[in-house]
């Protein structure tokens, strides 16, 4: 892996919560220094509500290292010592670094020579500490606030396998203790609901080593997963989109033609048959320029949304998998727009539409990021000038506020992404609109026109889930597991409370399924209590207990999911209610 700046490139500091974060971890690798003598240091930036810092050891760290090192930060930090910044010709911080058996440091520095000319760095200094450091930091160790390191995983300098493995040791640190105490919590509920305990606790899906990082769902969560794309499929039927299928293995001519080849080999699968070479196929788009491309088109067909959920592979390397967040097989809710120029606008809006929607019906708040073109991209500027307009225009006209993040677009257009915010307050990014001129043009796509000449298409990249698996890993974390009642596998379970019981239960059930609802019966010979728990662990929306005086009344003891307390519903309540919590979703056709 060649050097770049951006391998040590650490955020920008632009908060004042940020830069105590930044010093926390000065600080945290003060204390590993004066506790580890030879500890050696790569990069130390800010996160997400925190800090890590990589460093070399010569043995693994403990939880018992973790507290020595917190307690060594608390007699730093009661010093009140200074953060003093000076200046060095990289030579002499090189023979600094050296001196001082940091390598990392070394390599930093070489590489902003090489990269950008650099004569120059900036170190940071608080009592006997020096850290290679663009800074800011705070004035002095005392204005930390609350903190408390987290946790030790292994990373790779510069994210290369082929490089050596540091201990990369995690923090946080907040203003003050009550912020913290909330995050700290949030942290713990975040373990309680991580969808990959959940997952195998509610039988939903696993994992096997003879297909890493690809799952398999389970009849449970196979029909969650079903759900989602009959969801989708209404959508679809509601904005004008037609699916198609088209194959997973293409000849890898098409790739290079798409531009793939060159900008995403390096995650793609790719065979050999008769002779010929083909690619698994990581995205759709390519196929769906063929099937534009069948006929001779009109404007009069235009828009023409193709939609798509094809399973897609992608080789993402083992270090950065992680359950159903981030696999290697998976599919999404694709689709594909062809439109003029002129229809851009109206069709981002609709698109917009769709996603706010459907983020509404799954309970998840909504922020919008438009995404610039990146530095290694296809296509003219003045193409990247009419895609970054177009979309520009249509938040406007949306009338929702946006944030740009520049560099952070397709390399083959800039994109629209809908980040949402789940009931633990962190942020995904789930959804996206990406504008391209350049598919149309590599593929030569062409309309005829209202003037009865040859036009280019624009084509609209679109999902509104994104890839199926995430978004399941997304909702079993942010429900707990307890999904809406239209989604979750058993919406009802129905408990006799002895045998004579279990024919009135039977009968229900039968009413029920005609209904559409998902019903189980629990007959096992076992306690009502275990019953009862066992209803509540499996995070099923009703339990319906049935005695004398329910079948005498035609009635139930309803228990709701996460409820201590009882009420009797008759069975023609418990009817309209479930009609009435399984309106988002349209019965199957028959």
């Amino acid at each position: 892996m060649s050097q770049t700046v951006k391998d040590f490139e650490e955020p920008e500091i632009t908060s004042d919560v940020d830069r105590m974060r930044h010093s926390c971890a000065h600080i945290m690798a003060h204390a590993i220094q004066e506790l580890f003598p030879k500890a050696q240091f790569g990069i130390g930036p800010t996160i997400e509500n925190g800090f890590y810092y990589d460093v070399a050891l010569d043995h693994p760290l403990s939880p018992e290292d973790l507290k020595k090192i917190e307690s060594q930060m608390k007699r730093i930090i009661k010093k009140r010592e200074p953060f003093v910044c000076t200046e060095h010709a990289t030579e002499d911080a090189k023979a600094f670094f050296t001196k001082l058996n940091q390598p990392f440091k070394v390599e930093i520095i070489e590489t902003l020579e090489k990269e950008m000319g650099a004569k120059s760095v900036t170190s940071y200094q608080e009592g006997d500490f020096v850290d290679l450091c663009r800074g800011p930091h705070v004035e002095h160790t005392g204005q930390i606030g609350a903190f408390k390191l987290l946790s030790v995983a292994g990373a790779y300098w510069r994210g290369d396998e082929n490089r050596p493995q540091l201990q990369r040791i995690y923090g946080t640190a907040f203003q003050s203790k009550e912020e913290l105490k909330e995050y700290l919590h949030l942290l713990e509920e975040a373990k309680r609901r991580d969808h990959r305990k959940l997952g195998v606790e509610l039988d939903l899906f696993s994992f096997h080593a003879e297909a890493p990082a690809m799952p398999f769902f389970h009849p449970k969560g196979a029909g969650i997963y079903r759900r989602l794309t009959q969801y989708m499929r209404q959508k679809y039927e509601a904005y004008g989109y037609q699916e198609v299928i088209t194959p997973q293995i293409l000849d890898v001519s098409l790739w290079k033609k798409s531009g793939h080849y060159d900008h995403y080999r390096e995650n793609m699968y790719f065979t050999e048959i008769d002779d010929r070479s083909f690619a698994v196929k990581p995205m759709n788009c390519p196929s769906h320029t063929f099937i534009f491309s069948e006929k001779k088109r009109s404007y009069k067909e235009l828009p023409l949304r193709i939609a798509d959920f094809g399973r897609l592979h992608r080789y993402e390397r083992s270090g950065v998998t992680a359950g159903l967040t981030r696999v290697r097989s998976f599919c999404q809710d694709d689709a594909h727009i062809f439109c003029t120029p002129e229809q851009i606008q109206e069709e981002i809006l609709s698109v917009s539409k769709m996603i706010f929607e459907t983020y509404e019906d799954f309970d998840f708040t909504t922020s919008i990021f438009l995404s610039t073109r990146p530095e290694d991209r296809v296509g003219d500027d003045s193409l990247w000038d009419q895609a970054e307009q177009g979309l520009q225009g249509a938040l406007d006209e949306l009338g929702k506020p946006y944030e740009i993040n520049p560099g952070d677009g397709a390399f083959y257009g800039p994109k629209i992404d809908f980040q949402v915010q789940d009931a633990l307050k962190r942020k995904h990014q789930l959804s996206t609109i990406q504008l391209d001129f350049t598919l149309p043009e590599r593929f030569d796509l062409k309309f005829v026109g209202a003037d009865n000449t040859l036009h280019r298409p624009v084509m609209i990249h679109r999902a509104v889930l994104g890839s199926l698996e995430r978004f399941m890993g997304l909702l079993i974390e942010h429900t707990a597991g307890a999904f809406p009642f239209w989604l979750t596998p058993i919406q009802a379970r129905l408990i006799p409370i002895t045998d004579a019981h279990l024919s009135y239960c039977q009968s229900f059930a039968d009413e029920l399924r005609r209904q559409g609802c998902r019903v189980e019966i629990d007959d096992r010979n076992e306690s009502m209590g275990m019953k009862t728990r066992d209803a509540q662990k499996s995070k099923v929306p009703f339990s319906l207990v049935a005695g004398d005086r329910e079948v005498q009344d035609h009635s139930f003891s309803v228990r709701k999911y996460g409820q201590r307390d009882s009420e009797t519903w008759t069975q023609e309540t418990v009817l309209k209610t479930f009609r009435k919590l399984n309106r988002i979703l349209e019965p199957l056709p028959s």
